[in-house]
């Protein structure tokens, strides 16, 4: 397999590197998921600080493999990770720049291909890995507001600003609460196909409107339906429910249903 000869060369150069401290993967390769359109997610921790230099963490990539061309990437809020993509073959890899100190700070644990002095081992015997889960009372205190502004694009006929929405609100609400739902951990929409419960999955598709009023609309009373489902499932009474302005949206959306 492609990434796993990729992950090996990988190992037998950095190893040389004394300035590496060691490298490890994550993703697929730690479900045994991988297949031929899975990526590859390196860790590559060194002895000080380069994630805050981009042309040493491209310097880094390119002693890898053929490298085409590579990003940081800030727009998932994650820096410190090098998104490429290479050739010969053709594969894209995420490299992670650690340095000791934040390699503990995880969400899984790696699989680690090369641990110089044995340093990698002993930060995960020493912390737990931990998968970030949404916050209920941040959800519940945005999805009404969420609601009122498809419904303005509705009423303007903004189609296609609240088509795109709705992407949003499956990668932020639907998704990740499903997933919880479901015994996985909340991953946006990460495998929905597979790895969610049939009725569910097809509640999630339900929120996919084509680009026209009334399918827009009828997405967003599926997604109000999931949501409040959901809701009744997984909060607890510690929860504030915005009662009051749920009322009041609802109430618009007859508005904008019959205008």
């Amino acid at each position: 397999m492609i990434q796993k000869e990729f992950a090996e060369k990988a190992r037998g150069i950095l190893h040389e590197d004394p300035f590496v401290t060691g490298l490890a993967v994550g993703g697929s390769w730690l479900t045994d998921e991988m297949d031929e359109f899975s990526d590859l997610d390196l860790i590559l921790v060194t002895g000080e600080k380069i994630s805050d230099n981009k042309s040493e963490m491209l310097n880094y990539a390119g002693r890898l493999g053929k490298l085409l061309t590579g990003f940081t990437g800030e727009h998932v809020g994650e820096p410190r990770v090098l998104i490429c993509l290479y050739d010969d073959p053709l594969l894209h890899v995420d490299i992670k720049f650690l340095t000791i100190d934040e390699f503990g700070h995880r969400v899984e644990d790696p699989y680690i291909l090369f641990d110089r002095e044995d340093q990698l081992r002993q930060v995960l015997a020493k912390t737990t890995a931990g998968f970030p889960h949404p916050d209920y009372q941040w959800i519940e205190d945005r999805f009404w507001i969420w609601v009122h502004y498809v419904l303005l694009k509705i009423g303007r006929g903004e189609y296609m600003e609240a088509v795109d929405f709705f992407g949003f609100l499956r990668m932020v609400v639907f998704g990740p609460l499903l997933h919880i739902k479901n015994g996985n951990q909340p991953r946006g929409v990460r495998k929905v196909e597979t790895m969610l419960d049939k009725d569910d999955f097809q509640r999630i598709r339900s929120t996919v409107p084509a680009y026209e009023k009334h399918s827009v609309l009828e997405a967003l009373k599926n997604s109000v339906e999931l949501y409040r489902s959901l809701r009744s499932v997984l909060y607890t009474d510690h929860v504030v429910l915005r009662t009051e302005t749920e009322k009041k949206v609802m109430d618009y959306m007859i508005k904008i249903e019959n205008g």
